[in-house]
């Protein structure tokens, strides 16, 4: 079963129109439309995903991801709508060199090929991945995790209406509808059939994918994210982006996970985040934090501290929840050695207003993203004016960062030889 789900990917994909053509924008036309038709029905199916993972005990949290809500069609909208206008514009032919005597090569993209997706429990990631990737003349293997199986059946519907309302080839999408982890593992081994691999999840996922396989990968990451508040940031700043960073969705690879700010600043930031955590959305918000600083913790805060004080386990850790690690630092210097000791290259930020500090941050700490002055959430390719994103990359290859609709294309060279010999004389 799996070779033929295989070898029709690979069919479409080599069916697909040439990178550029009309039917890309009028899959994601159609699609944007289809969508909106048929929202009920995937919101249907994703409530009764939700009511699924209650019942089996997944935490809040967890379901939140799950959830299909109008905020979600309204962002998967305004991305189809960017998607559409950007398709002319990225796939536009590149660069024409002129070589030897009159040898011209100018390069050319072509999709990546066949791609599997592997995530976890976030519902429109099927949705959103699949357009680009197919938009884009990938054909896409779509592997979520079981949490979402009645939503992904409900969008592979949606899919296939679109593609065949643009007149492409079904099998640019593949939605697996099983969660048979030894399909996972075959696929894994298919190196022969699957170019590329982006794993979207926990570390768990992503190391299986690295360890079970040679394909290569675009590869998230975890989000051990970091904001340094240096002793010149403005207190009642640096409390609305930590919260702003960190109760929105604390699940994301972009959450705030640890506050380093300097001792000299803690008392006045510890000050300013008793009064922003007033607001209603902030009463989940629990600080974790070593002896020492529980003790010059604010009476405001007193309900927020966490009873396990804050410890070696804690650095570099994905909390995953409305937990926030904040640990004092002595300057930048220290700031910056803790983060390349338990950083994992995802999102860091800096909060300064002197400009030295904030370029040696920016030129010492290594990530995907370094936010100077802003919320960690920046990280996010609407937000930077990039339009849609598949993930957020944090490996060295190919693309780092946001991975946008430019990043599903490969590069390759047509070379105008005019009859031009390299070894031998011309005739």
């Amino acid at each position: 079963m799996t070779d033929d789900i295989l070898r029709r990917a690979r069919e479409a994909q080599r069916a697909a129109p040439p990178v550029g053509d009309d039917a890309y924008p009028s899959f994601v036309q159609a699609a944007r439309k289809r969508m909106a038709a048929h929202w009920p029905d995937l919101t249907g199916a994703g409530d009764r995903d939700v009511e699924r993972a209650r019942e089996k005990g997944l935490p809040e949290a967890m379901l939140d991801r799950l959830r299909l809500a109008d905020r979600h069609r309204d962002a998967l909208d305004a991305a189809f709508d960017r998607l559409e206008r950007d398709l002319p514009r990225t796939a536009r032919t590149g660069e024409s060199v002129r070589g030897m005597g009159e040898v011209r090569a100018q390069r050319v993209l072509r999709p990546l090929g066949v791609i599997l997706m592997v995530f976890e429990a976030r519902a429109e990631i099927t949705l959103r991945s699949a357009v680009m990737c197919a938009a884009t003349g990938n054909a896409v293997l779509l592997r979520g995790g079981s949490e979402v199986a009645e939503t992904n059946a409900a969008v592979g519907g949606v899919l296939r209406a679109a593609l065949a309302d643009a007149g492409l080839p079904e099998g640019l999408v593949t939605i697996l509808d099983s969660g048979d982890r030894r399909q996972l593992r075959a696929l894994l081994k298919q190196d022969d059939a699957i170019d590329v691999i982006i794993p979207r999840g926990g570390p768990s996922l992503i190391e299986t994918c690295r360890t079970a396989s040679r394909i290569p990968m675009i590869t998230g990451g975890g989000g051990a994210n970091h904001l340094y508040a240096h002793r010149t940031a403005d207190p009642r700043t640096a409390a609305v982006l930590t919260l702003d960073g960190k109760l929105p969705d604390p699940a994301a690879c972009t959450a705030l996970e640890t506050v380093l700010v300097d001792d000299e600043l803690a008392d006045a930031y510890l000050a300013a985040l008793a009064e922003a955590a007033r607001a209603p959305d902030a009463g989940g918000l629990v600080l974790r934090v070593t002896e020492e600083l529980a003790a010059r913790v604010p009476a405001g805060l007193a309900g927020h501290l966490d009873p396990a004080r804050l410890g070696p386990h804690d650095d570099g850790r994905e909390y995953l929840d409305q937990t926030l690690a904040v640990r004092t630092v002595s300057g930048p210097q220290d700031a910056i050695a803790h983060i390349g000791r338990h950083g994992s290259g995802h999102t860091e930020g800096v909060l300064t207003t002197d400009d030295a500090v904030a370029e040696e941050f920016c030129r010492r700490v290594d990530a995907a993203a370094v936010v100077v002055n802003g919320s960690l959430r920046l990280n996010d390719a609407p937000a930077m004016g990039l339009g849609a994103a598949l993930a957020i990359s944090t490996g060295r290859l190919h693309a780092r960062g946001p991975v946008t609709l430019d990043r599903l294309y490969t590069r390759s060279w047509i070379i105008d030889g005019a009859d031009t010999p390299r070894f031998r004389t011309a005739a």
